[in-house]
């Protein structure tokens, strides 16, 4: 009976996404896997024999981007994979990628899924991971996770049901080479060198990071927020990494240097130069080939320095949703374009918004146009901007009549900045075009 269920809620998924593909009626990124769930509550267990290597990515920050680069760079040397590319993490999500790309004629070679820091001892409770990766620990959705201790707990939580699981670890990160387990691979940043200044990463840390011993935490070398060369005049340091990088960082690419071999990475920022160092150190591990003329190719996650088109002008999309990662991108913003920012609070965005009186908004108070505001909570972007220092702000609450407005009165390129589920919202907008 578990059988026929299993294989009937494969039918009904792909049926479902077909539907959805076809009519443009839903992304499809989360509901499939919601219904399959009711149809077959052990999906996710009867999975586990049709995929040879499981890979999950979790962390705050990151998580699509690095993802997205590793399971590109699998299929690229000609590997078969399964992954959740719109960044649907949640358990819902994960069970809507499995559902809809799963071959039981076949056994898939890779399942690289992205993994909310939440969920990740749920997924765990059935689906058996041979990897974990993780990014980093920054400060997210206080209304779900709390401070960075509870994060990283609920990321113990799931690696301690996988006694066998091989972790993949940023070391420059104190919180996450912290994290317990008996297989830890950890990659790192030994040196960071800038084309221009302008492009230098802000290292400044809210958060006191302390020792096991309880002190404060020092630092030889400091890349991105708590990221660095840390250590303790107890003797606890960061600890040795076997996929070292000196990291270039230029306006519209980063070069990653490992063991004398140049990774030419097409995005912007050190904070991706540290998403593609955690996708190639993995690849390495796995023994993929071919991987400095694979990354070349790669194209970025939907919402991720994403292109696309409105009204015959360029638009620039990036997902804001905590301070560290919206500050990159704030200093990313061309402040000659037209800027739209959209904010809500739905769950998957985190109900709290306070992060936005932590991020830099006064980076854009050289705007000389008017910045749009819209989605759910608006009004505390508008009030967040004018303390800021902009004086130009106009209010479009309802996401769909924003996209409109800036299409009809934009006199150049487009930059928009939204939260996920407003990510989620203008990926719908059919006015929205790629090239």
């Amino acid at each position: 009976m578990k059988k026929i269920r299993f294989y009937f809620s494969l039918l009904f998924a792909k049926g479902v996404y077909l539907f959805f593909k076809t009519t443009g009626l839903s992304s499809g990124t989360s509901v499939i896997g919601m219904m399959v769930q009711k149809i077959c509550p052990d999906f996710l267990e009867q999975s586990n024999k049709y995929i040879k290597t499981k890979i999950n990515i979790t962390g705050t920050n990151g998580k699509t981007t690095t993802s997205g680069i590793l399971a590109h760079l699998i299929k690229s040397d000609n590997h078969t994979v399964i992954n959740n590319s719109l960044g649907a993490n949640m358990l819902n999500g994960v069970v809507n990628a499995l559902s809809t790309q799963l071959n039981t004629f076949k056994t898939t070679d890779y399942s690289v899924i992205e993994s909310d820091e939440a969920y990740l001892s749920k997924i765990y409770n059935q689906f058996d991971a041979n990897y974990l990766l993780v990014t980093n620990l920054f400060r997210d959705q206080l209304d779900r996770y709390g401070e960075l201790a509870k994060t990283k707990q609920l990321i113990q939580n799931g690696i301690d049901k996988k006694k066998d699981l091989k972790l993949i670890l940023n070391a420059d990160d104190p919180l996450v080479a912290s994290l317990g387990g008996e297989n830890k691979i950890f990659y790192g940043i030994e040196n960071v060198y800038y084309a221009d200044e302008s492009l230098r990463a802000d290292s400044s840390v809210e958060e006191v990071f302390t020792c096991p011993c309880g002190k404060e935490l020092k630092y030889e070398k400091k890349f991105l927020a708590q990221q660095g060369h840390y250590y303790c005049d107890c003797g606890y340091s960061r600890p040795e990494v076997k996929y070292k990088a000196d990291v270039s960082i230029y306006k519209d690419y980063s070069i990653i240097k490992i063991n004398n071999t140049n990774y030419e990475v097409p995005l912007v920022g050190l904070f991706n130069a540290y998403n593609a160092l955690a996708a190639i150190s993995l690849a390495l591990e796995l023994g993929i080939e071919n991987i400095p003329e694979n990354l070349k190719t790669f194209k970025v996650a939907f919402g991720r320095s994403e292109v696309k088109y409105l009204n015959g002008k360029k638009v620039l999309i990036q997902l804001i949703k905590n301070p560290i990662g919206a500050n990159e991108v704030l200093k990313t913003v061309d402040k000659n374009s037209n800027i739209l920012i959209i904010i809500n609070d739905n769950y998957a965005d985190g109900r709290d918004v306070s992060w936005l009186w932590d991020a830099e908004f006064e980076l854009l108070a050289g705007c000389k146009k008017e910045i749009i505001v819209s989605g759910i909570r608006a009004e505390d972007m508008a009030l967040r901007l004018k303390y800021a220092g902009i004086d130009k702000i106009k209010i479009v609450k309802d996401i769909n009549k924003a996209v409109e407005y800036i299409g009809k009165s934009a006199d150049n390129n487009i930059t928009i900045l939204p939260t996920y589920t407003a990510l989620l919202r203008i990926n719908k907008n059919r006015n929205l075009r790629s090239e």
